[in-house]
């Protein structure tokens, strides 16, 4: 037996990244934001006698950086409209034509009959 198609067929460019590995991207995403907080954190400490706007700007650093990084690490499993149509309409398949109905339907107009020949022209 065939498998009858719906006649659609599956994009999978359209598809959508899969949740273990949006999760895993995510938490990624977050772990390097909070390194980075760490090492700013530390900067401000290690050059608050030595440079104090560098550690200033370090501590502001220190201190966004937690919001924008649970942002950033939320931000995810959105639709994005620029995509491609998930489906894409399979090839339609064509549709034979209705044969001849006087009983002509073996007959082929222009080959020549079984056992006659065909005039041979490149003989001269």
């Amino acid at each position: 037996m065939r498998k009858q198609s719906s006649g659609e067929t599956f994009r999978i460019t359209g598809a959508r990244q899969g949740l273990t590995e949006d999760v895993r991207g995510r938490q990624r995403r977050y772990v390097i934001s909070m390194g980075v907080r760490t090492v700013a954190v530390l900067l401000t400490v290690v050059l608050w006698n030595i440079e104090r706007p560098v550690a200033i700007a370090t501590l502001v650093l220190g201190m966004a950086l937690p919001y924008i990084a649970v942002v950033i690490a939320n931000a995810g499993r959105e639709n994005v409209p620029s995509l491609p149509k998930t489906f894409v309409a399979g090839p339609s398949r064509p549709m034979l034509t209705p044969g001849p109905t006087d009983g002509t339907a073996d007959s082929v107009p222009d080959r020549p009959a079984a056992g006659a020949s065909a005039p041979d022209s490149d003989l001269g």
